[in-house]
């Protein structure tokens, strides 16, 4: 009779949690990520995407959790932007609808050429790691402004190409 076998882990490319990989698992992957780092995210906001559709701060907080997420595991670089440009407003509190009109722009703006963070200061599973303990939009916001912070080196290169969408606008 064998013991219990080790869960084989493995690091998201994207964010670099190291996750349990789950055997047989066949479920949509978000292309810049783990198979398993897509899964514990969409479970982690599961509840949150059911009520987004008839409560507006379930709505927002979804759509800042994608944001985040995005900006961790994207690979394209004009989504990236967009996600990227979806955080500064948030971090700035920035009009909602000037931020939905440059992102509905993404596909014409300039990618962002700032590199990718080496390391993340917090990813989703520290977020799902906390649930028990701390409201996930609590969560969610300090993981956002952990990633926009961990994009630092952005930061001017994402203002100026707000900037250059809103005044061609």
């Amino acid at each position: 009779m064998s013991g219990p076998t080790e869960p084989i882990t493995a690091a998201c490319p994207g964010c670099g949690a190291v996750l349990a990989e789950v055997p047989g698992a066949t479920g949509p992957r978000h292309p810049g990520a783990s198979r398993a780092c897509t899964e514990l995210f969409a479970e982690t906001l599961h509840g949150s995407r059911e009520e987004a559709h008839t409560d507006v701060r379930a709505a927002a907080l979804v759509e800042l959790a994608d944001a985040t997420y995005a900006a961790q595991h994207e690979r394209d670089p004009r989504r990236l932007t967009a996600a990227l440009i979806r955080l500064r407003a948030h971090v700035h509190d920035a009009d909602d609808a000037q931020t939905a009109t440059v992102v509905d722009r993404a596909g014409d703006l300039p990618p962002v050429t700032a590199e990718r963070p080496a390391s993340w200061t917090s990813t989703p599973a520290d977020m799902a790691a906390d649930l028990d303990v701390v409201d996930l939009s609590a969560l969610v916001r300090s993981w956002a402004d952990a990633v926009w912070a961990d994009w630092s080196p952005a930061h001017d290169e994402v203002a100026v190409i707000v900037a250059g969408s809103t005044a061609s606008a």
